[in-house]
């Protein structure tokens, strides 16, 4: 039986090539290659500075650090994302704090975040805003409630590369904005992330955190981490990011004939950009069913060799480590409901209609 896999990276003879190149030179470990795909990156963006990760995780934790974020902050992020999110914030000392999320978006709920911010507005630290599954989320709005009350914004975009609004690419709105490059992402470099920024000052102190807190050769001014992208990495991104656009196409087509063909279920709901003049990228093309189905349907179509997930089947506050802490899910009805009907159908750019036609007819056949 063919499977279809939910993510696939692409990798061509492309890759192979520059990473041959990477070898030759016998710098494996950071050096010009990581500088060309941070200029490369930046450029793509419109933003002045870029600074290579490790991951995704550490470039949200430095931006953190450069802004100041620590003990007794907190920072407003919603509960409905990758735990990175949240943790990250955790790592500096400070608070996360959850605000309930949109039904159709998956996004943070603006109405119920700019209330919490007009009403702890002299608490807030920080807020972290997430575009999940490659959704926007309306940062015109967000940076005008932010700007109020002089609070700092930073961008998850870890799920929404290439996303925008109103042509102006997710990234570019924040103090910083914040992208993964792990191995299902939009665009991979196996493990990496990278921080965008328009501020000399931001950046500068970036390139310390990530280096050692290192100010020259032989000194290190400020206790700093090692969360350097490789020459190795940062190649492979040079080429992704050449072949991003072309692969951002098929995943929009992709998600639009899943959905022109899966509208006529009653039962599902199919996603979309939510925001106007937005452009969702599809990192994930999440369903809503019934929650009474939910795990029948995922088994069916794993019968049909079709891998799908339940990208998330809980909140982030539900976790462990989360109750633990002492956090509660009472005022978080909407991310609740959400995370026991989402279901991740494959949407990456190797698919051919006979696989999103199989996918399709599959549940077409299901017995709600």
């Amino acid at each position: 039986m063919k499977k279809i896999k939910i993510s696939e990276p692409q990798l061509d003879a492309r890759e192979k090539k520059i990473l041959s190149k990477v070898i030759d030179s016998k710098i494996i470990a950071s050096g010009s290659y990581v500088s060309d795909f941070e200029d490369a990156f930046a450029r793509f963006l419109g933003s002045k500075f870029a600074v290579a990760t490790t991951s995704g995780t550490t470039a949200l934790h430095a931006a953190l650090l450069a802004l100041g974020v620590g003990k007794g902050d907190i920072v407003v992020t919603t509960p409905y994302s990758f735990i990175a999110t949240s943790n990250s914030v955790l790592f500096t000392g400070a608070k996360p704090v959850f605000i309930d999320i949109e039904e159709n978006s998956f996004n943070i709920d603006l109405d119920n975040f700019e209330e919490y911010i007009e009403k702890h507005k002299n608490k807030i630290s920080s807020v972290i805003i997430v575009h999940l599954y490659g959704n926007p989320v309306d940062m015109f709005r967000v940076n005008k409630i932010c700007r109020r009350y002089g609070i700092r914004v930073i961008e998850d975009c870890a799920q929404s590369h290439g996303a925008s609004i109103k042509d102006k690419l997710t990234g570019t709105f924040g103090l910083t904005g914040c992208f993964s490059f792990y191995a299902t992402k939009n665009m991979t470099t196996g493990e990496g992330g990278m921080v965008v920024t328009d501020d000399k000052n931001l950046n500068d102190l970036l390139r310390k955190l990530i280096n050692h807190g290192r100010k020259s050769r032989f000194e290190h001014d400020i206790l700093g981490y090692n969360f350097r992208m490789t020459n190795l990495q940062a190649g492979l991104g040079i080429v992704q990011l050449e072949k991003l656009s072309r692969m951002t196409e098929l995943r929009i087509k992709n998600a639009e004939y899943l959905s022109k063909n899966l509208k006529k279920f009653a039962w599902i709901n199919v996603p979309g950009a939510t925001v106007s003049k937005s452009k969702h990228v599809y990192h994930q093309y999440t369903i809503r069913v019934p929650a009474s189905c939910r795990e029948r349907l995922v088994e069916f179509l794993n019968s049909k060799g079709i891998d799908v997930s339940t990208i998330y089947p809980f909140t982030i506050p539900e976790q462990p480590l989360y109750r633990r802490l002492g956090y509660s899910i009472k005022n978080l009805p909407v991310s609740m409901k959400v995370s026991r009907e989402v279901i991740s159908l494959p949407v990456h750019p190797g698919l051919k209609k006979d696989d999103l036609d199989l996918i399709i007819n599959s549940i077409g056949e299901f017995d709600v």
